[in-house]
């Protein structure tokens, strides 16, 4: 399902060689990159950019099989004309070529960090450009090098106007698919919803098919498990009252009860007490309390543990 892009064009119409060149330092290696370098151009490089994308030229006409050579040029970071338009928000340029490409397979080049168009869309809030990505046939199932769809990355990021429309535009079938997909940390998007605490996403992605039950591949936990952990009570409450199973338990045998254990608010114990079954409201006789803790995820660092000098240190 996903797309490599192979290597670098060779020397067109277009002399790519020459502007990597001249732009080489704005294109850093893959390591100190972080959303495909959108924060890493200084003041007064970004109009070097932008004057090379203005002076692409791109034909008004657009034959079937056609092949324009802009198409061919990546950066030594495998990005195309198409994804540092985005980048750098030139929407006009961006708009003029996806209308060039409809249904074309270059619409879900993916550079080195295997991000889409549709993917730094997302990340940069440029909906407009999502919405014709997406009415173009720019593929939502692909993953970035995290194993995130773009939709992950709209849970992640609470952008609520990209969530409708990657809900709302593809077939029902690629829609289905994202939902029951998890992540490279073992998160789907309700997971990631769940974590980050946007409780209108939770609600519209139970609507729309998410399993509430599903549980994350690291220690089996379901969303109700991760609202515990964030001692999160609006969204306990959301998730009993979408039908959560308060009975669920994670691959270490815990219930979402269990781990309100040493947890501050006693509202989110007592709701869960009261439905939680008899025969399991008794922390596992086989298990010590912290016997269910695994490594953290990329995706959970945000709100579990504090890290002192590359420790955990549980907060309780």
């Amino acid at each position: 399902m996903d797309i490599f892009l192979l290597g670098n064009g060779n020397q067109m119409d277009y002399d790519l060689d020459e502007m990597d060149s001249k732009h080489r330092k704005l294109f850093p290696c893959q390591d100190e990159r972080i959303d495909s370098g959108l924060d890493s151009f200084k003041s007064g490089e970004y109009s070097l950019i932008e004057e090379d994308l203005n002076n692409l030229s791109i034909s008004e006409t657009r034959t079937e099989f056609s092949c324009e050579p802009w198409k061919q040029q990546v950066t030594e970071d495998g990005d195309t004309f198409l994804h540092l338009a985005i980048i750098h928000e030139a929407q006009d340029q961006a708009m003029q070529m996806i209308k060039q490409c409809h249904k074309d397979p270059f619409l879900n080049t993916q550079n080195n960090q295997r991000q889409t168009p549709l993917h730094l869309a997302v990340i940069t809030e440029q909906h407009r450009l999502v919405e014709c990505l997406l009415k173009a046939g720019c593929d939502s199932r692909l993953v970035d090098h995290s194993g995130n769809t773009a939709l992950h990355i709209a849970c992640k990021k609470g952008s609520m106007p990209s969530f409708g429309l990657l809900t709302q535009l593809p077939p029902t079938s690629h829609l289905r698919t994202i939902l029951s997909f998890p992540n490279y940390s073992g998160h789907n998007c309700l997971h990631l919803a769940s974590i980050h605490g946007f409780l209108s996403m939770v609600e519209v992605l139970v609507q729309l098919g998410a399993d509430i039950n599903s549980k994350e591949q690291c220690s089996g936990r379901t969303a109700l498990h991760l609202a515990v952990d964030l001692q999160n009570l609006a969204l306990v409450h959301q998730l009993i009252a979408l039908g959560a199973d308060v009975n669920s338990l994670t691959y270490g045998g815990f219930a979402p009860y269990h781990l309100t254990f040493g947890r501050q608010n006693g509202e989110i114990q007592q709701q869960l007490y009261d439905r939680t079954a008899q025969d399991l409201r008794e922390l596992p006789e086989s298990e010590s309390e912290d016997s269910d803790e695994e490594p953290l995820s990329e995706d959970e660092m945000v709100y579990d543990d504090i890290l002192f000098g590359g420790h955990v240190s549980p907060v309780h």
